[in-house]
């Protein structure tokens, strides 16, 4: 892809002037989401990614088109995966229904910021060492590897560790006890002090980092285009805020969720060990020249990766059929 840094440009104001709507339109005046609005607006902001992606066709033709939407789609289901610790977190902090919206919006655009940063260190690595992709590969096969060994208990130890971040933040930094609106700061007998609503949100921040070095390989591992991998997190982040609401109750049912992005995560990681064979530079390996190997195809990736969420899914909602969702 040949892009000017006008469409970089355009295209950052194009998101920042959605996220720019979403707190003034909705997250600006507190209040708890119903079932309708966040139906609807997930709605919205999944037909604008799939606009998006004609658009990828037009302008830089279907194979460009399917890696951003296979793109998409994985980043999608490991956002799936982080609100599953946004629950936990919003319940530890006890967060008000009507201001978790806040916290959720400022910790995705926070989200987006680090992305937008680890891709463009990644592109650069990619640009600069070909061997990089072994790397990348062999890390998504151990992630996925720690998915299924720790099946259950994942979300605990990532709970525990933002835990012992918000001790840490607690100790240098005055904070209360008790919510003031949805204020991030307040004062306390004139002493400015933090509430548990940017403590909530501290959590959300670091969590999203821990998940943003598992995603930024994955989607290398689908295309090498930084605007490809840009775009498809930006769309996969945005509508998150309105899916928490939207399925929260029904995250507990998703059992069967973590298998099914570590076989995604492997499956990838296999990819990308098989092109960094195929763009081999390394000395001790095959005298440092290509290895004749198969690489798996964009269309086999979205088919593989849709087919495993759609499994996954059904199979989760079949097992969980009689449990009651959480409110």
């Amino acid at each position: 892809m040949h892009l000017s840094p006008l469409v970089w440009v355009i295209t950052c104001v194009v998101i920042l002037g959605l996220f720019v709507f979403d707190f003034f339109a909705h997250v600006r005046t507190p209040h708890a989401p119903s079932f309708r609005e966040s139906a609807f607006w997930s709605t919205v902001y999944i037909a604008l990614a799939i606009f998006f992606g004609l658009l990828v066709i037009w302008i830089w033709g279907a194979d460009y088109a399917g890696e951003y939407f296979a793109g998409y789609v994985t980043e999608k289901a490991l956002s799936v995966d982080n609100l599953f610790v946004f629950v936990i977190i919003m319940g530890t902090f006890a967060v008000p229904r009507e201001y978790q919206q806040k916290v959720l919006l400022i910790g995705i655009v926070m989200a987006l910021v680090m992305r937008g940063i680890f891709i463009a260190i990644g592109a650069a690595a990619i640009s600069a060492y070909s061997w990089v992709f072994y790397l990348f590969g062999a890390f998504l096969i151990y992630t996925a590897y720690t998915l299924i060994r720790n099946h259950g208990r994942e979300k605990e130890a990532e709970v525990e560790r933002d835990t012992k971040i918000i001790s840490f933040a607690k100790k240098i930094l005055p904070t209360t006890e008790t919510y003031d609106g949805d204020k991030l700061v307040t004062r306390v007998d004139g002493k400015r002090m933090v509430t548990p609503l940017l403590l909530a949100l501290i959590a959300i921040g670091f969590t999203d980092l821990i998940f943003a070095l598992d995603s930024i390989p994955a989607i290398y591992g689908l295309t090498q285009e930084p605007y490809l991998v840009f775009t498809a997190n930006a769309f996969a982040l945005m509508g998150l805020r309105q899916l928490y609401f939207l399925i929260g109750g029904l995250l507990e049912r998703l059992v069967y969720l973590s298998y099914g992005l570590s076989v995604i995560l492997a499956f990838i990681g296999v990819k990308l060990l098989l092109h960094a064979l195929h763009e081999n530079t390394l000395g001790f390996v095959n005298g440092g020249e290509s290895v004749a190997v198969p690489e798996l195809s964009t269309a086999m990736s979205l088919v593989v990766i849709i087919g495993v969420l759609v499994v996954t899914t059904v199979a989760s909602l079949v097992k969980t059929r009689n449990t009651e969702p959480a409110r």
